[in-house]
């Protein structure tokens, strides 16, 4: 028996209980219902796992090919630098950014040119270089096209000793600011290997981009105190001028337990001679082996390089300072120095990048190890819309994984436990 509450109609109350069946029976049929076939551009209103939830949260869209900040990276062999047929004596590498001034483009860069190739800490000598940054002097190139290129000689030759950067001066970039040109450098010391690589950042500046450069022979950003995570290494200083200041971007190197971790820090400065304070949140950036940021819209892009949790993708800070994770990129350039036409603007509406110069690493053959510039191009920009630069899959020749083989400890590992198998089946 059906009872009704007082004053209530049999007519009302089958309406509303026939209204709160059919409801019932809706939800059910939606929480059921199967994702659509049609790709939703938004954020449906349903039930979603983990990792639905990120691929509309975390990423700038859903689908790679809508997202700004997803792109293939593209390399072409450059022109105009002689590497001695590869034996090992001439390296170029760690490129600043690319610059645009007196009609054409200009880099820096690290250049080494020795009697051999590196030989290790305990082998090196006044001639010989520890490593691949050794006993390196920065060089800088012109080009009208960014292919082929003009090597014009040494901009910053490293100084007499004691001075900062006697042993090598190395991982430049450059800054322009109220018409004047610095070069930011790493300043060795002391040989490479021999303690870790404690190599101050210091400064050079000049009236134009050919130079003269004239040295301030200062340290731009000290080391950390004891106990703090820079207190080694301040390396790659990579400077940006937003929100009317100059941003300074470096990597460090830290911890050690069992191998080293790099992140990278920001201090900022009102002068391009500092002094240069440090942000509280540093680290800023969980990861990335050498830096590479740009303005982008309101905010800052960078490029998280290799190392850490969240190497290989491409993060955006608003404010510059706290990076979310935008795409997950491959074959992302090494040491990239990008064409960034905003770099020094103070811009609100970064346009972003199309192309660079980056370096690649080369063991050729047994102590040859030397580096070489090459180009990379992109689609990370406002002003493009490269489809085919927006494609997700990348195929390698069978011998670049082979390339990445076990070594002979992985090997024995493997034939021990096959003999251990093979041992317990006999019994």
């Amino acid at each position: 028996m059906i009872k009704l509450f007082k004053g209530a109609g049999i007519g009302c109350f089958l309406v509303m209980f026939f209204c709160q069946n059919i409801g019932l029976a809706q939800e059910k049929k939606q929480e059921t219902k199967a994702f659509p076939f049609i790709f939703p551009k938004e954020k449906p209103n349903r039930p979603l796992s983990a990792s639905m939830e990120r691929n509309y949260d975390m990423y700038a869209a859903p689908r790679p090919e809508h997202n700004d900040f997803f792109t293939r990276f593209k390399y072409t062999e450059l022109k105009g630098f002689d590497n001695n047929n590869g034996d090992g004596t001439i390296t170029r590498r760690d490129p600043s950014k690319v610059i645009f001034e007196n009609g054409k483009y200009y880099v820096w860069y690290t250049k080494r040119d020795t009697p051999l190739p590196p030989r290790g800490a305990a082998k090196s000598t006044d001639v010989i270089p520890s490593a691949d940054w050794d006993l390196c002097d920065i060089w800088y190139a012109t080009s009208t096209d960014g292919f082929t290129w003009k090597e014009e000689g040494v901009a910053i030759k490293r100084p007499a000793k004691p001075n900062v950067g006697w042993r090598s001066v190395s991982t430049t970039d450059i800054l322009k600011w109220k018409g004047k040109f610095y070069l930011y450098y790493q300043g060795f010391m002391e040989t490479s290997g021999k303690r870790g690589d404690d190599c101050p950042v210091t400064v050079s500046y000049a009236d134009s981009p050919d130079g003269p450069w004239t040295a301030t022979h200062k340290l731009v950003i000290p080391n950390g105190a004891k106990g703090e995570w820079d207190q080694y290494s301040i390396h790659d200083p990579y400077p940006l001028v937003h929100n009317g200041k100059i941003y300074m971007y470096y990597k460090s190197d830290f911890d050690g337990n069992p191998n080293l971790i790099r992140m990278q820090g920001l201090a900022i400065a009102d002068d391009p001679l500092g002094p240069f304070k440090k942000h509280p949140l540093n680290p800023v950036i969980a990861g990335g082996h050498e830096t590479t940021l740009f303005p982008y819209k309101t905010g800052i892009a960078a490029l998280v390089i290799k190392d850490g949790n969240e190497h290989y993708t491409v993060q955006y800070a608003e404010d510059g300072v706290n990076f979310h994770i935008k795409s997950i990129v491959g074959l992302m350039p090494v040491a990239a120095g990008p064409f960034v036409p905003d770099a020094f603007t103070d811009t609100k509406d970064g346009k972003g990048i199309t192309w660079g110069l980056s370096h690649f690493n080369w063991v050729n053959g047994p102590d040859r190890v030397h580096a070489i510039l090459t180009r990379f191009d992109c689609d990370l920009s406002q002003e493009i819309d490269d489809p085919v630069m927006k494609k997700t899959g990348i195929y390698h020749a069978p011998d670049v994984h082979y390339r990445q083989g076990l070594n002979l400890r992985q090997r024995e590992r493997i034939a021990k436990m096959n003999q251990k198998l093979l041992e317990g089946a006999g019994k």
